[in-house]
């Protein structure tokens, strides 16, 4: 054991120029790029996943209930349904449920001066915890109610303030369509521009109160669009879904329980085809760094093969010798490992620092990556490199054993 130790380090550490020397620290680099790139491969991928689908999630709330219509549009006007207290309440003591607010949308046509254009206000009331959308907040504030009126605060996209010309605290003049098809005209003060970088939503909402749109439709206060529904974890959006339609007493059968995924499900099919990818990359550089240490340690053998034939002369075991070449390998893959991590997060930490890798919004929903690093992928990644490492190096390893050592010592 101590002899193999010795002469392994002996061989790993020597300093002597060799066609070897130059084979080890190409598989040391060889190793390193490819630990980085899972590293970093896993944390963009993380960070991806995560923006886009919280930007959706805060928009919008993990889950929606709202009147059952099984054809409708994920964007357009609900049908109204009655406020139900008890309902509200036996969802909000769902363990898993963070809040949940009453909501509706109507559409409505901004126009000024010189432009128009069509939004979709988001109706909300003072309950709403705002906290889901300060992400979103550009410029302003957001919404002052009234208790005796509405509120004359409007929100707008800054898609919408470019298009329109529009600048905070403008008065704007805007038209509503009434049930009966008539156009009914208000002015609203700007208060607030948002921003999601999701275009479907920036080209498509304002936000308003709920009791504006209430009035319009000829509602009654407990008359509203349907509620959103936060979670805490957006894993558990199906089961709790699931326990609201089915489990929750009192449950009016013409309403409809609907997860995010189910109203936008071309987004979080985009987002898991990420999955894919970043499986098939990191297949890809697990292949190449197996092979690379493969093929050096072939190299070392062959090259080290009169030392073997020595050392079986002098009455050295197969596995001893084996094991000079493998603590030799480790040893490769284990400088590999680190300095690949240390590069990996190093670029990670370079990027949440100054987000020089940029991205296109209108495609990507973000300006620049994201990254999420998350502490056992890093150590899977580790740990499985040096495992799948160590098990395939036990093939060439296998060579030393048809090795003779009269042969071998007349190897030239």
């Amino acid at each position: 054991m101590k002899v193999a130790s010795f002469i392994a380090n002996r061989i790993a550490f020597n300093r002597q120029r060799s066609f070897s020397r130059f084979i080890i620290r190409l598989s040391i680099v060889a190793t390193i790029i490819s630990v980085a790139v899972m590293i970093v491969t896993l944390a963009f991928t993380n960070g991806f996943q995560e923006t886009v689908s919280q930007k959706v999630f805060s928009f919008w709330g993990h889950i929606r209930v709202q009147y059952k219509q099984p054809m409708k549009s994920s964007i357009a006007e609900e049908e109204q349904i009655e406020k139900n207290d008890t309902v509200a309440q036996a969802i909000a003591q769902n363990p898993n449920v963070v809040s949940i607010h009453p909501f509706a949308t109507k559409y409505a046509i901004l126009k000024t001066k010189d432009e128009m254009e069509g939004v979709l206000v988001k109706g909300l009331d003072r309950t709403y915890d705002f906290n889901h959308l300060k992400q979103f907040l550009k410029e302003g504030r957001w919404l002052n109610f009234n208790d005796t009126t509405y509120s004359r605060d409007i929100i707008i996209s800054s898609y919408t303030a470019n298009e329109l010309k529009l600048k905070l605290n403008d008065r704007v003049v805007i038209y509503f369509i009434k049930p009966d098809g008539s156009l009914r005209p208000d002015k609203l003060s700007i208060v607030g521009i948002y921003k999601t970088g999701i275009e479907d939503y920036d080209k498509t909402f304002a936000i308003g109160d709920l009791k504006l749109i209430q009035r319009l439709n000829g509602w009654t206060p407990d008359q509203i669009g349907g509620y959103e529904i936060f979670l805490k974890d957006y894993h558990q959006m199906q089961q709790v879904s699931d326990d609201v339609y089915y489990n929750i007493e009192k449950f009016p059968p013409e309403w409809d329980t609907k997860t995010i995924k189910d109203l936008y499900p071309n987004i979080f099919d985009w987002l898991s085809m990420q999955d894919v990818t970043r499986n098939v990359l990191i297949g890809f550089m697990i292949v190449v760094a197996v092979i690379n240490l493969i093929t050096c340690l072939i190299i070392l053998v062959l090259e080290r093969i009169r030392m073997v034939g020595v050392l079986k002369a002098l009455g050295a075991r197969n596995w001893t010798v084996q094991r000079i070449f493998l603590q030799h390998s480790t040893i490769i893959t284990l400088v590999g490992i680190v300095l690949g991590t240390a590069f990996g997060l190093g670029i990670c930490w370079l990027q949440r620092t100054t987000g020089f890798i940029k991205l296109k919004e209108e495609a990507y929903y973000m300006s620049e990556a994201a990254v999420k690093i998350v502490w056992w992928q890093i150590a899977l990644i580790c740990a499985g490199t040096l495992l799948i490492s160590f098990l395939v190096l036990m093939v060439p390893s296998l060579i030393v054993r048809r090795v003779r050592p009269v042969k071998a010592i007349q190897f030239r």
